[in-house]
Formats: structure tokens, C-alpha cells, sequence
């Protein structure tokens, strides 16, 4: 039998296709482009790094404080509104879901509607194959706007109803209801939940208000 031949040729090629990430994002064994739901897991259960499988490579999600900050307290006041209108549920960064044939992804928040699970509970698998209806990105220094870019695709290609960006840096959100339909939001607006999450909105100044800000860098 003929052997495979490889996506890309070089690793440039696969950090392009991958967005442009800093390779050292890019897990070696097992090597890119071999990798397999069992690889994932197996990384996935030690628990010390999350890793996304994308092109059969893992992909290390990166996740430092200030974005694990927004990312639980996102779900705090997603699930304090959930408790009054229950229709749905909430998952974090360790969930892992089948968004597209080659793409599994850990969104930092998603929001499942009972809509998808009928009988109301949430499923057990590894993986799951049931679909968000919000996920939610919170930005860390090493995401590219192209690798977001593709996340993107892949959680509308996949049946996402709405994708949150969140950029602790600049405080800002991107609420995305479409591929193509982007709405910017300031730290003096509010990010909704539109036909996904009716009538729960969050101001972003209530969301960034312990965040400490970037210290400025002193001049020589």
C-alpha cells in the first residue's frame, strides 16, 4: 500500500494553514498531521494542557489567567441566567467538541440549547458531537486573527449560532451571528444574546471591571 503523502511539505505551510501560530503551539508527538481522537484524549485527560485537534495536528489552546478570568466569570452569569430561564446549559475550555470532520474544538464557553438535547440532559462522550449554539473565544497573546479567522468557519460550517470574541487587551468583544456579520462592541457597550440567549445581556464594563490593566511601558 502506497504510503500517505503528508498535508504539508514543511512547517511553515502547517503554521500557515493553521492560522499563523507560534509553533511552539504545535505538539510533535504525535507528528503533525498523524494525530488522533485517542492522542487527544490521552493529552486531554492528564489535564496539565488543553489541546484543540485540527488537520489530524494537536494544537495547544492557549489559556492564561486573565482569559481563564473572563472565561469563568462569562459562565458564572451565563449560568445565574440559566437558572431563571432554563433552556439550556453551559460548558467550559475542557469540553471537547466534533465541530467539523477535522476539527475538534474546546471553545473557552459554550452554550447549548435543550433544543439540541431534547430530553433534556447534557450528553457523556469524550467527544461530543452535539453542536453549541454560542461559543465563546476569550483572545490570549499568542492567537492570530487568521487562526481566529478559522475557528470561526469552523463553528458556523459546523451549525454555531453565534461566536463571541473576547479581547482582554484592547476590552472589547466581537459577536458574531453569521460568517459575515461582525459587530464590534467597546468596553462602554454590552454584548446580548440575541435569538440564542434571549433578553441576557452582559456589559463588557461589568465583565472587565477586576481586570487589571496593562501597565504602560516606561520610557528610557
Amino acid at each position: 500500500m502506497p504510503a500517505t503523502k503528508p498535508l504539508h511539505e514543511n512547517m511553515a505551510e502547517l503554521l500557515h494553514a493553521l492560522g499563523g501560530i507560534p509553533p511552539d503551539r504545535v505538539r510533535l508527538d504525535p507528528p503533525p498531521g498523524t494525530a488522533t481522537k485517542r492522542d487527544l484524549l490521552r493529552f486531554h485527560e492528564r489535564g496539565r494542557r488543553l489541546f484543540e485537534l485540527v488537520d489530524d495536528t494537536l494544537v495547544e489552546k492557549p489559556m492564561g489567567r486573565p482569559e481563564a478570568y473572563i472565561a469563568a466569570k462569562i459562565i458564572g452569569l451565563i449560568e445565574a441566567f440559566l437558572i431563571r430561564n432554563d433552556i439550556g446549559y453551559c460548558t467550559g475550555a475542557d469540553d471537547l467538541i466534533q465541530v467539523r470532520p477535522k476539527s475538534i474544538r474546546g471553545p473557552d464557553v459554550s452554550f447549548t440549547s435543550w433544543l439540541r438535547r431534547p430530553d433534556g440532559t447534557v450528553d457523556s462522550d469524550p467527544i461530543s458531537r452535539v453542536i453549541p449554539d454560542l461559543a465563546v473565544e476569550v483572545l490570549s497573546p499568542s492567537n492570530t486573527r487568521r487562526e481566529m479567522d478559522r475557528k470561526r468557519k469552523d463553528y458556523f460550517k459546523g451549525g454555531v449560532r453565534l461566536v463571541w470574541i473576547i479581547d482582554p487587551k484592547t476590552r472589547t468583544a466581537e459577536a458574531h451571528s453569521a460568517k459575515d456579520e461582525m459587530v464590534l462592541i467597546d468596553e462602554s457597550g454590552s454584548i446580548d444574546g440575541g435569538d440564542v440567549l434571549p433578553g441576557f445581556t452582559l456589559p463588557l464594563a461589568k465583565l472587565f471591571e477586576r481586570l487589571e490593566k496593562p501597565k504602560s511601558k516606561k520610557k528610557r
